[in-house]
């Protein structure tokens, strides 16, 4: 067995429960009580990691091993400035690792193909555990136990280690995002094509027929109120006037890679990956001035037309919405009516659609409208080997991870070279 927690963690665990047994099992003394608070409960996220499924794909590539170092180096941390230093480069490091397993570099760990996105997302829940678990000798406060979280989330995520070339150098310059595995507890085996998209491309570059773009990706979690933390606009607003091309990537349907024309300012509800929906009108800053709908401004016509890959591409105008004086959701194919309130965008309404919506809703704040190509595009579902419910790989499912994460770059080289 290779658990996801490392022994520090788990001895610390037992070590308050047994504190507890200890002082009384009908009444617990006040200081067995605040012993075992001290811990704070993993988060639903975290607690997946004790599965089976999450600690094969960790031990089949050599993933296994991360936080476990990493609650070493934290227990050896006797400064708030020395963990923060930690957690700040050991971030970035798993990025790195995980991107250069991907792309060749290094030992594979192990035989799960390399092409993988999962190894990443369950090593970093390991990592954020410790954080959270975390006891040292000296206080830290609950806001600086979160600055760890953030840092950690940020660097482990690619979204401090974007680095763009100067345009003198005659190389475009293209930034994509894709987003963790979700919807686990339907199948914690899934994997998210987008982020295994952004592992693959990440300081990549591609030819067009404009000459070569340079790629910088970065991944984003399945969490509404990181969204609503504004996670995407502190990412992208540094960036985005200094780039030729954005494209937020997600998982959308079977078969088939979307374009989607309209993005909506609305959360449909579903679950994310903490078990927790929201039903409102996505939250963003300056609400008196958000529009209901955003538009791409990737060359959609284009993309549709070429020849990117073995799936179809289409150009999705479709849209849910309330029409202006109206109070039921319709459904309009062509696109939204004027003064019509959103309620799906081409995307949906969940997390795909708001990076979506949230991402061109900055490119416009920033007056970039008619001048940065940009928009969201919808792989198709990453799906298994038919007849395979248990296996956490198979060839079927690493081809057809191939085969999507080429034709993401062929569509990325028709929208930078037009």
């Amino acid at each position: 067995m290779h658990p996801a927690y490392s022994a520090h963690s788990l001895r610390v665990r037992v070590g308050v429960l047994a504190l507890a047994l200890s002082a009384g099992l009908a009444f617990p003394t006040a200081a067995a009580t605040a012993a075992a608070e001290a811990v704070p409960t993993p988060t639903v996220e975290e607690q997946r990691l004790t599965q089976a499924v999450p600690r094969e794909i960790l031990a089949r590539s050599g993933f296994d091993a991360v936080a476990p170092r990493f609650a070493r180096l934290l227990e050896a941390s006797h400064s708030y400035a020395r963990a923060r230093q930690v957690v700040t480069r050991e971030g970035a490091a798993l990025w790195r690792r995980a991107v250069d397993r991907v792309q060749g570099r290094g030992p594979a760990g192990g035989d799960l193909s390399r092409d993988d996105d999962r190894p990443l997302y369950w090593a970093r829940l390991g990592m954020t555990s410790e954080v959270r678990a975390w006891q040292p000798g000296f206080a830290v406060t609950d806001h600086q136990r979160a600055a760890l979280l953030d840092a950690l989330e940020r660097t482990s995520r690619g979204q401090t280690d974007l680095h763009l070339p100067p345009r003198a150098k005659g190389i475009k310059r293209v930034l994509v995002t894709g987003f963790d595995p979700f919807t686990l507890d339907r199948d914690i085996r899934i994997s998210n094509p987008s982020g295994a998209t952004a592992l693959a491309l990440d300081g990549t570059v591609i030819r067009t027929a404009d000459g070569p773009a340079r790629v910088e990706t970065a991944v984003f979690p399945v969490r509404w109120r990181d969204f609503a933390e504004q996670t995407v606009e502190r990412a992208l607003r540094p960036y985005l006037p200094h780039v030729d091309l954005f494209t937020t990537v997600s998982q959308g349907r079977v078969g088939r890679f979307d374009v989607e024309r309209t993005n909506g300012a609305w959360r449909g509800g579903f679950p994310d990956n903490e078990n927790i929906g929201r039903t409102e009108t996505v939250p963003v800053t300056d609400p008196a001035a958000q529009p209901q709908w955003t538009t791409t401004t990737l060359p959609y016509a284009a993309i549709v037309a070429a020849d990117t890959g073995r799936f179809p591409v289409y150009d999705n105008t479709g849209v849910t919405e309330i029409p202006a004086g109206g109070t039921e959701p319709v459904v309009r194919p062509d696109g939204p009516t004027a003064g019509s309130t959103a309620r799906a965008g081409g995307g949906g309404n969940y997390l795909s659609n708001e990076i979506a919506y949230r991402a061109t809703l900055l490119r416009d704040r920033l007056g970039l409208h008619d001048s940065l190509p940009g928009g969201h595009v919808h792989t198709p579902v990453l799906q298994f080997a038919a007849g395979n419910t248990q296996d956490v790989t198979d060839p079927e499912f690493v081809r057809n991870r191939l085969d999507i994460v080429a034709q993401v770059r062929a569509i990325l080289a028709v929208a930078a070279g037009r």
